[in-house]
Order: structure tokens, then sequence, then C-alpha cells
């Protein structure tokens, strides 16, 4: 059964490649704003449905049978919901705010299974704590570009994987995609690992 990824995220991409886990990339374009009043949990499990569906409608025009997975990761510090900073300036901020404290990382994870359409949603939360930084360690980490483009500021297989005192949850999904729960949710939708391999051989 093909997987289909609807992200152009490259940790994502990554991670499936590291666990031997084939899939094809679908990047997918909405408007990820957070909605008055929605809760950070509300938000990524709704961001992370609405991928899946923008990738559904895309791969059901080619009439495949597939798992389209969706997911969206977002820091929480105390119901502030921290995003890709997009510039160096609020990077800097976001590292301010996180410098010293605990937070949470969440991810919305979802699954379609085509043709039919059966979906399945849930929540990752893994708790991190930083140690205090100093001025210039943020600015020197904000030098190095890679806060630009990750939800929180920071990368924690990265450089600012120094900064972390400790996690309490899926390693994974504060990288992005929470392993260990989409490999037991493609298996209850019936993705088989080496399946891939298998039908290979019986086309031979």
């Amino acid at each position: 059964m093909k997987l289909i990824l609807a992200s152009a995220s490259t940790r994502r991409a990554e991670i499936l490649r590291a666990a031997q886990i084939p899939f094809e990339t679908l990047p997918t374009n909405i408007d990820e704003s957070r909605r008055p009043g929605e809760s950070v949990e509300a938000m990524v499990l709704r961001l992370a449905e609405a991928k899946v569906r923008t990738g559904t409608a895309r791969s059901n025009a080619r009439g495949e049978s597939a798992i389209v997975i969706g997911a969206d990761t977002v820091v929480d510090l105390d119901g502030e919901a921290l995003g890709k900073p997009g510039s160096a300036l609020v990077a800097a901020e976001m590292l301010r705010k996180l410098s010293g404290k605990p937070h949470r990382v969440l991810t919305g994870l979802a699954l379609a299974r085509l043709p039919g359409g059966d979906t399945r949603v849930e929540l990752e939360t893994t708790q991190v704590r930083f140690v205090p930084l100093s001025e210039e360690e943020i600015a020197r980490y904000v030098a190095t570009d890679e806060p630009l483009d990750k939800a929180g500021a920071y990368a924690i297989q990265g450089v600012a994987g120094r900064f972390v005192e400790r996690i309490d949850g899926c390693y994974f999904n504060v990288v992005g995609l929470p392993l260990a729960r989409l490999y037991r949710m493609l298996k209850q939708m019936g993705w088989q690992p080496g399946e891939e391999k298998e039908n290979e051989k019986g086309g031979q």
C-alpha cells in the first residue's frame, strides 16, 4: 500500500527514510493561522486534518490506493502557540520565552485511507525543558539561521540540542513526526512494513 506524506517538511521525510518507511511526498498549502479562542490542541488537530483532506482530494483525482499522512507541530508555552518565527527578531524573542522553562511540543497526526476515506486523528505531546539562555547564546544560535523555519524557533536534532535539558515523551515528536504513534496507526489501517518489496517481487 502506497504512503503519501502531505507535507513539504524535510525533517518529516528524513524521519520516515531513517525508519525505512517508503513514501511519496505531496506538499500541501493551507492557512495555518490559529482561530480566535482555539486551543493549541484543537489547532494542530484541525490543521493535520486539513492537510490530509487536501492530500486526499489530490490523490483521489488520480485514483490511487494509499494512506495519506498529515501532521502539524507547534510549541505550546502556557497556552501560547509558537510556530515558525519567520524572522531573526521573532526567533530571538521566542527563545527568550523558552529560556529556562518547560514547554510542550504538540503534533496533530491525521491519516486517511484511500479509497473509502477512513480517517484517524490523534494527538502526541512531549514535554521539553530548556536550560537558561544568555543573550549571547540566543544571538549566536539565531545567526545560524537554523531557527527560522522551525516551530518554536529551534531544532532539537541540530544546534539547539545543546539547550535541551530534558524531554519527557517522544523525541521524534519534537523533530516533527511522532514515529511510534504513526507506525501503530499505519498498522491499524492495514499497512504492513515491507509490503512494498513483496509487491515488487510479485510483479517480477
